[in-house]
């Protein structure tokens, strides 16, 4: 399974919120670190002066033992509390005789413990000794501390809000930003589907009429070539019903020679054949009843050939074998300046018209070109009856393909198209030496049985 998917928008917006988190936490180290310092500052100025005037009184009191323990008293209470220090007096037993009043400012609040315990400075508790008193003097940074809690959580406050604020600006920025990407996708969407009827409009982001002006280019290159295979399809359907008509039309005309020429020709000889039985008491009857018999002849093989070029008989009674060495033979009086050598195979088992016209049809197609455009000196043709294959071949030692046929090579396409029409396979190979390999497959569901028995000339 796969991983579910997180939109751009959504990993922009998170890369974007730890941006800011990580330099809000920069800034808020920074500011606690500067903050301590200010504080312990202020706390140790603070301790000074108080260490100073208490300093002062404890020296007055000493002076004057008598009334001065009560006149220190009087003092502290009066001055009451000291800024950032706590002070105590203790008598000579340890009991505590006085404590400086709570802060009023900012009264029972305190900051939390963990931040007190890094915020508050480490300074030495002093005592001094007036006598029958003891005075305690104890740094106090709680009120230094509390107001910089104050100060953090309300630039933390202050921080979050400006953060939700430039996340929700981003968010709103990135979804127009991205809004042209749901269009883009959607005629991606339809070109997935065969239709590249749309086309991208600008979107005045350099990106992105970029990625829309390669999709136009696209759809209008696809539109081109989706044009082009429907006007090739009809073509070679146009091609396709021109060649069964000819074909139907070719066996017309074969079936009318047969029928009509061919029993004319047969009433002719067997009516010159009575008349030359009964003149040999007349010399110049008898010589031409015997032009006209032999001119019946010559008509017949005449008829027979014409026949054979139209319509091979065998291609329709099976005899596949017979047919493809026929017109071997024939080709080849066309062509005496090529040698052909054409073996085939004997077939024990009907092909059946379609079949046996397919293959033909690539021989002659195969040969034709052998003829008109290899400029070879010799050609093998190879008629095999494989099981459930019929496999014919022809090598010549001609020019062979060029490396980028022309379009209009029709030949080899109807060639191609007659043979996936029967779902066989055809292979054209160009031999290193020169010269040029056709392969053709046809499946003919025959028995191991009826396969090839061995080649005959």
């Amino acid at each position: 399974m796969h991983a579910r998917s997180t939109t751009l928008g959504t990993r922009v917006g998170l890369v974007l919120a730890a941006v800011l988190a990580l330099v809000l936490l920069a800034g808020t180290g920074w500011w606690v670190r500067e903050t301590r310092k200010s504080i312990h500052e202020e706390v140790l100025a603070a301790s000074h002066v108080a260490q100073q005037w208490t300093t002062v009184l404890v020296s007055e009191t000493l002076r004057d033992r008598a009334d001065g323990p009560e006149r220190l008293m009087t003092h502290l209470r009066a001055v009451g509390r000291l800024r950032a220090n706590q002070l105590e007096v203790h008598a000579p037993d340890g009991t505590r005789l006085y404590v400086s009043p709570e802060s009023t400012y900012k009264p029972g609040r305190f900051a939390p413990e963990w931040f007190a315990e890094r915020m508050t400075p480490t300074l030495p508790v002093r005592h001094f000794d007036a006598g029958d008193r003891q005075i305690v003097l104890r740094p106090d940074a709680s009120r230094a501390v509390l107001d910089a809690w104050d100060d953090l959580a309300a630039g933390l406050g202050t921080a979050l809000a400006l953060l939700l604020i430039v996340a929700l600006a981003a968010r709103f920025a990135l979804h127009r930003a991205l809004a042209p990407l749901a269009q883009i996708d959607a005629a991606l969407t339809r070109g997935a589907d065969g239709r590249f009827d749309l086309r991208l409009p600008g979107y005045r982001v350099a990106e992105l009429d970029r990625v829309a002006a390669s999709y136009n280019r696209l759809a209008d290159t696809l539109d081109d070539t989706r044009a082009q295979n429907l006007r090739l399809e009809e073509d070679q359907a146009f091609a396709r019903a021109v060649q069964a008509r000819l074909e139907e039309e070719r066996r017309v005309i074969a079936r009318e020679l047969h029928d009509e020429l061919g029993q004319a020709i047969t009433a002719v000889r067997a009516i010159s054949g009575a008349i030359l039985q009964r003149s040999d008491n007349q010399p110049q009857l008898h010589g031409s009843a015997q032009a006209i018999l032999a001119m019946t002849g010559q008509m017949q093989d005449g008829v027979r050939a014409i026949l054979q070029r139209l319509r091979p008989a065998s291609a329709d009674a099976g005899q596949l074998d017979r047919a493809v060495a026929d017109y071997c033979r024939l080709w080849s009086g066309h062509h005496p300046d090529i040698r052909i050598e054409c073996r085939t195979a004997p077939a024990n088992a009907p092909t059946g018209e379609a079949l046996g016209l397919t293959v033909l049809r690539l021989l002659q197609e195969s040969l034709t070109n052998v003829a008109r455009h290899s400029g070879a000196t010799q050609v093998e043709v190879r008629l095999e009856f494989q099981p459930g294959t019929i496999a014919l071949e022809v090598r010549d030692n001609g020019r062979g393909l060029p490396p980028d046929p022309r379009p209009g090579r029709y030949g080899i396409t109807g060639m191609r198209e007659r043979v996936a029409d029967l779902h066989g396979e055809l292979e054209f190979h160009t031999s290193p030496g020169g010269g040029l390999h056709v392969s053709a497959r046809l499946p003919h569901p025959i028995s191991s049985e009826e396969s090839l028995h061995g080649l005959q000339s």
